[in-house]
């Protein structure tokens, strides 16, 4: 008989605390998810922004050094006299990158 008041005193959650409980884990989730696409998106572009700076910089790095224009230096080039690693060379083709080129005396 003891046995029997014990387990009634013992307390647990009720259905209705678990639906609150699981009511607000849903809603930040809701909260988040939208936020964390958005960041994506946003690191996506500046990512990209940052291979193109690299790349321009390699780009006039190799023109220099080889005495060519800078509008003839493409991936491949950078790539194959080491201006670029094979990695670095495949990022920037996935993007469809090439260097930009820019008048005398022109500033981005």
């Amino acid at each position: 008989m003891i046995k029997k008041n014990q387990s009634k005193n013992k307390s647990a959650f009720t259905l209705v605390e678990m639906e609150i409980v699981l009511f607000i884990i849903s809603l930040l989730i809701l909260l988040i998810v939208p936020n964390l696409s958005k960041q994506r998106t946003h690191a996506d572009k500046v990512n990209t922004e940052a291979l193109q700076t690299e790349l321009n910089s390699q780009a006039q790095l190799y023109a220099d050094d080889k005495n060519v224009a800078i509008e003839t230096v493409n991936v491949k080039m950078l790539e194959n006299d080491k201006y670029l690693t094979e990695k670095q060379a495949e990022k920037m083709q996935a993007k469809h990158l090439e260097p930009e080129t820019y008048g005398k005396g022109e500033s981005k």
